[in-house]
């Protein structure tokens, strides 16, 4: 007889959508052609986040719409894949063209090198998605329980090596893509094979991962991709010149779940070292592992970052040593200074040109004088070089030829772009999600209201002489932590309408989080918190000290050590 404790636990329920779906298909198609509704079967909007795509409603028109007795106004946000954020100027000017056909108007440039559309209405899905594939580009695994965009350093001034470096993460984000036929079968017309074989996901298997997967690499002194806040993490090593390899770091996630102690985010942890040739093969193994081992009856606890929790880096590593002809190295030196960007003209080693704009918020489209998206188009008209997605939302308009940066800051200038990257030191640190009105997961606003926020506090930095002072903030909508907040110096997570979580304390250079510090505060709450800490900043920092280590030298902030025990605390 089988004791409770020895049998087996019941899965999750998208464990039984998966394994189902016959390779991530499905009734898409069914649901497609049903033209009485908006929406999609409850069974297929999961299998659809494996195809990019998210079924959303617009949340400020619900109760206008229940009151005339009306569906939910439905649309799909799609996220196309930009592994390591590098676009041509071809692909910018068709996602231009796609966003002003069939989506809200908005392009968003995400918080991991994405482009991302809201609005497109179920019976556009599907030119929407053969547009972006004519545009060579696709949306395969840019969500989904799958290895999602690969980040990179998409700074050509920044290293000589980032074409290395990027290759890798390119390589790596290839080798991960599932090779199920259902994305070409429902989007693209592709042919569907018959075969008495069923059909064979090599590294996924049929149920795929337990949950969502997240890989960046970082390029030090930069640690613009948040290398510590992902599932699995590449810090290129250089010596004499050269890219010898990579420390990998595993472990690190940013959700967490209000009210929940058993969830929290984490800083992943760094495993040891693989040489170039063995990036993608160490990537494989540890996806691996979370395939096997991850927990799949609970998706609160599924993430990577709770089975190294779990189980220990010491085992991690054996596990993945197991999938490996090869042992891992011990790590070797790196140091970060920074997660930010670089703004303005750099020339890059070539001799080309690169302009880093700040985008705040990522949100792409014309506000009054600023016109942001009619500047990024007529440059992308004359561009010979490509458009750059950073991991802070902002773009690089890289690879300049130096005969064109007239005509490039001809068009800004007319756009009203030609400063945008003069801003205070705590608006260019700034990244919050999208949030509401989309998100079915908000709980409060962000990129609608962030940037109001930053204004409050602007004032009170100029009033004590820190207007120029990087400070990182960062807003989310909910504690999922798409804006990655517990890294920030400021991290704003938003509990209800108007309030937010505050947190504080995080390293500049993204090695430390920051700590929660007041619940459920209000605007004018979080300013009286704040304020007196900017004033006390200004007077007792030390040279070159950042706002977040003052506070952990100060006493102010404790440092969160081990998320698990402490970060609710």
């Amino acid at each position: 007889m089988i004791s409770d404790a020895d049998a087996p636990k019941k899965l999750h329920k998208n464990e039984y959508i998966k394994t189902d779906s016959n390779y991530l298909r499905g009734t898409i198609l069914e649901g497609l052609s049903d033209s009485l509704t908006g929406q999609v079967a409850d069974d297929d909007t999961q299998l659809l986040k494996f195809h990019g795509i998210y079924q959303q409603d617009d949340r400020d028109l619900r109760n206008e719409r229940r009151k005339q007795r009306l569906e939910k106004l439905f649309s799909f946000m799609i996220r196309v894949r930009v592994p390591g954020g590098v676009s041509t100027s071809e692909q910018y000017l068709a996602m231009d063209h796609l966003c002003d056909t069939y989506c809200n108007g908005t392009l968003k440039l995400t918080t991991r090198q994405a482009y991302q559309v809201h609005g497109v209405l179920k019976h556009n899905l599907k030119t929407t998605m053969q547009g972006i594939n004519k545009a060579a580009m696709d949306t395969i695994a840019a969500c989904g329980d799958v290895n999602r965009n690969v980040m990179c350093n998409p700074n050509p001034h920044q290293s000589e090596l980032h074409a290395d470096a990027l290759k890798v993460a390119s390589d790596i984000s290839a080798h991960l893509t599932p090779q199920t036929g259902a994305y070409h079968e429902i989007w693209l017309d592709g042919e569907k094979v018959e075969s008495s074989e069923e059909e064979v996901e090599p590294i996924y298997g049929k149920t795929y991962l337990p949950r969502k997967f997240k890989i960046a690499m970082a390029i030090p002194p930069s640690n613009d991709v948040d290398v510590f806040a992902h599932c699995l993490g590449y810090i290129a090593i250089v010596e004499d010149g050269r890219l010898v390899g990579f420390n990998v770091t595993v472990g690190g996630g940013m959700g967490t779940t209000h009210g929940k102690k058993a969830t929290y985010p984490r800083l992943a942890d760094v495993m040891g070292f693989c040489t170039v040739d063995q990036a993608v093969a160490v990537a494989e193994a540890v996806v691996k592992v979370q395939r096997d081992h991850g927990q799949r009856a609970d998706r609160t606890h599924a993430r990577f970052k709770y089975t190294v929790d779990d189980h220990g880096v010491d085992w991690i590593r054996d596990k993945v040593e197991g999938y490996l002809d090869f042992k891992m190295q011990p790590a070797r030196d790196y140091s970060f200074d920074s997660m930010g960007d670089r703004y303005g003209w750099v020339e890059g080693p070539d001799g080309k040109q690169n302009l880093t704009l700040f985008i705040e918020n990522g949100r792409v489209n014309d506000f009054g004088d600023l016109k942001i998206k009619t500047a990024l188009r007529e440059v992308a008209k004359i561009h010979t070089g490509d458009f750059r997605l950073t991991a802070n939302q902002n773009m690089i308009i890289a690879n300049i030829d130096p005969a064109m940066r007239g005509q490039i800051e001809a068009i800004l200038s007319e756009n009203g772009l030609d400063d945008t990257y003069v801003k205070s030191g705590i608006r260019l640190n700034s990244m919050a999600c999208v949030a509401l009105p989309t998100c079915g997961l908000a709980l409060a606003e962000s990129q609608r209201y962030l940037p109001e926020l930053v204004t409050r506090l602007e004032s009170e930095l100029e009033q004590v002489g820190l207007k120029d002072e990087p400070i990182v903030i960062r807003m989310t909508g909910c504690p999922n932590g798409c804006a990655r907040p517990f890294m920030a110096e400021i991290g704003l997570v938003g509990k209800a309408p108007n309030r937010y979580n505050l947190y504080l304390g995080a390293a500049f250079d993204g090695s430390r989080m920051s700590k929660l510090v007041k619940e459920s505060a209000s605007e004018d709450e979080i300013v009286e918190v704040v304020k007196p800490l900017f004033g006390r900043f200004a007077a007792e920092k030390e040279s070159e000290e950042h706002f977040g280590d003052f506070l952990i030298r100060a006493g102010v902030v404790a440092p969160v050590k081990v998320a698990r025990t402490d970060f609710h605390d």
